[in-house]
């Protein structure tokens, strides 16, 4: 690889762990989440005087992956992750996996043996490179100390450009100790790596002629709007065209929730209205989006009426799932802006107001009563946040009454974990996303399981007073799994019941203000006071409904015909209650 405009920075003779150090000056690192053991030992030498650099540590390296995920999501800057070998390097796995399945940008940074030890089962070691391989965009093993340098301004590279992911950097232990000079690249050039800048015109202009001439359009907006750092182009857009607006749980925030053209999320537990306007429309415009199964359900029903559009910066993604009339690859933001200059006013009149219409009758919904909702506690946070703040949510059910019930206006106000669907994800990503952003409230919502797979990280919290407020939806219940088997499997409830600890007791043990609240009355007052307390993490206990579901819900690799859309679905036989798509079935 060819390094241009090398910048010599020191002269004299540097270790592997000082290099190491200046590099992440160099790309203006200014957090690193990690764990020390015996194979970084050397680095974390190297830290302790580096003054530009935060060290986090965290309690668990899985923490420390989704911190800097989420870290990366509120910023748009990659999250750097530094451990130790052997089960420092393979705790990490999960949340690479999670930053790879949901395109996010971080580093991580793992130290092994040394390199005459490696492949001789030696004290902590493993196999880090191959065990990532097929979930990283890219890794190493440094064998030599001159490539230092440039391998970890490489990962850098990969790491942010083209479509976003995690890339590791294998560091071994006798590597790190040898010293050389230290010159760092400020541009690199990958004979392998070409991220697609140009847009092809031809395929601009056969969008165009598809856009101009829709009578029901649908914009579909996915997490790549908002990787691009596109919901200005898409909001200008979206209002020069008079087009409805759908995104994907990724896209939430992308095209603010309060115009009129919003129609919400889609998909799975979308809205029944935006479900229905994508069956309907005669041109679908993919942003960013890739067609994933939680959307589409049945790829060869979806959006059958339709002419396609997608744009997305992976030439992977195009056509992968569902094919494209009118495949655009580049960076979205340079789409949707030479795509401004070329699209007329669409005639949506009539389009629009059908939309209004079936909003007005199939509206988001549920009862309320003195039983806590979690949809009334995830609605009353919108109401007294104004959509102001910064959501991270766990896995499960409240994930889902999240985006549907919480006002987005904002893009990266919502944080969460897609692809992968992992428990566990939300604490330490707020926490990740509460060292990157000052300028919001950061809430962390969990459910009564995932809370429990990363909650040591509660003591990192403590430690640094983050004014994270931590919401935790306890309904005794994997609710989303009790709520599939109450659905499709006879309510035979196979291990999803909960016996949880004193939520309250544990919470003040780590440090915490907490609280507990039982009756809705309750949950307003709460909420504001948390929303109040910034002297440190306020940690709430809300006891809701158990037997809760959320709707509207497509079943998986059905279609909308099969979609539920009614708080009680259960007919008199006992079996769910279909009330899907009779608009169409009547014509």
């Amino acid at each position: 690889m060819p390094a241009k405009s090398m910048t010599t920075t020191s002269e004299k003779l540097m270790t592997g762990s000082e290099i190491f150090v200046q590099c992440l000056i160099a790309e203006g690192v200014d957090v690193v989440f990690g764990y020390p053991g015996g194979a970084n030992i050397g680095i974390y030498d190297a830290l302790h005087d580096a003054v530009a650099i935060k060290h986090v540590l965290v309690r668990h390296e899985q923490g420390a992956t989704h911190a800097a995920e989420g870290y990366a999501k509120a910023t748009g800057k990659p999250g750097v992750v530094l451990v130790t070998s052997g089960p420092g390097a393979t705790n990490t796995v999960t949340g690479i996996a999670d930053a790879f399945m949901d395109s996010i940008p971080i580093v991580v940074f793992t130290g092994q043996v040394p390199l005459k030890l490696i492949g001789n089962d030696a004290f902590q070691e493993a196999d880090i490179v191959g065990i990532t391989r097929p979930i990283t965009k890219h890794n190493y093993l440094v064998r030599d100390i001159r490539e230092l340098a440039k391998t970890i301004k490489e990962a850098f590279y990969i790491a942010t450009t083209g479509r976003p992911g995690p890339v590791l950097v294998d560091l071994p232990k006798d590597i790190m100790a040898q010293k050389t000079t230290f010159e760092y690249p400020q541009h690199v050039e990958l004979r392998s790596y070409k991220p697609i800048v140009d847009v092809d015109i031809m395929q601009i202009m056969k969008a165009v002629k598809l856009i101009n001439e829709a009578k029901r359009p649908v914009l579909y907006v996915g997490g790549g709007a908002i990787q691009s750092n596109a919901s200005a182009e898409l909001k200008a857009l979206a209002e020069k065209m008079q087009c409805p607006v759908t995104t994907t749980l990724h896209g939430l925030g992308s095209f603010p929730e309060d115009n009129p053209l919003s129609m919400g999320m889609l998909g799975m537990h979308g809205t029944w209205y935006s479900n229905i306007a994508v069956s309907m429309c005669d041109v679908l415009i993919a942003v960013g989006a890739r067609f994933d199964d939680r959307v589409t359900g049945n790829v060869n029903a979806f959006a059958s009426n339709a002419k396609k559009i997608h744009i997305d910066i992976d030439p992977a993604c195009i056509s992968k799932n569902v094919v494209a009339d009118a495949p655009i690859v580049g960076d979205v933001k340079n789409v949707l802006t030479k795509l401004m200059d070329l699209v007329h006013r669409v005639d949506t009149h009539d389009w629009l107001a059908t939309i209004e219409q079936w909003k007005k009758e199939h509206p988001l919904r549920y009862t309320h009563g003195k039983e806590i909702r979690s949809q009334y506690v995830i609605h009353k946070l919108g109401e007294i946040t104004k959509g102001n703040a910064i959501l991270v949510t766990d896995v499960g059910q409240h994930q889902m009454w999240t985006a549907q019930f919480f006002n987005w206006i904002h893009p990266r106000s919502h944080i969460t974990s897609g692809g992968l669907g992992t428990m566990g994800f939300s604490l330490p990503a707020a926490m990740g996303a509460a060292f990157g952003r000052k300028d919001l409230s950061v809430i962390s919502i969990s459910g009564d399981g995932g809370i429990q797979m990363n909650i040591q990280e509660l003591a990192t919290i403590v430690e640094h007073k983050l004014p994270l407020k931590i919401f935790v939806i306890n309904n005794g219940f994997l609710g989303m799994v009790r709520q599939w088997q109450e659905l499709f499997y006879e309510r035979r409830y196979s291990q999803v019941a909960l016996r949880n600890p004193d939520f309250v007791k544990l919470a003040e043990a780590y440090g915490c203000r907490a609280y507990k609240v039982t009756e809705s009355s309750e949950v307003e007052g709460v909420v504001r006071n948390a929303m109040a307390y910034n002297d440190g993490p306020v940690f709430v206990e809300f006891v809701v409904a158990q037997e809760d579901n959320v709707f509207p819900m497509m079943p998986s690799g059905q279609t909308v015909n099969e979609m539920i859309d009614t708080p009680d679905p259960v007919n008199k036989n006992g079996q769910p209650d279909h009330k899907g798509l009779s608009i169409l079935e009547k014509g």
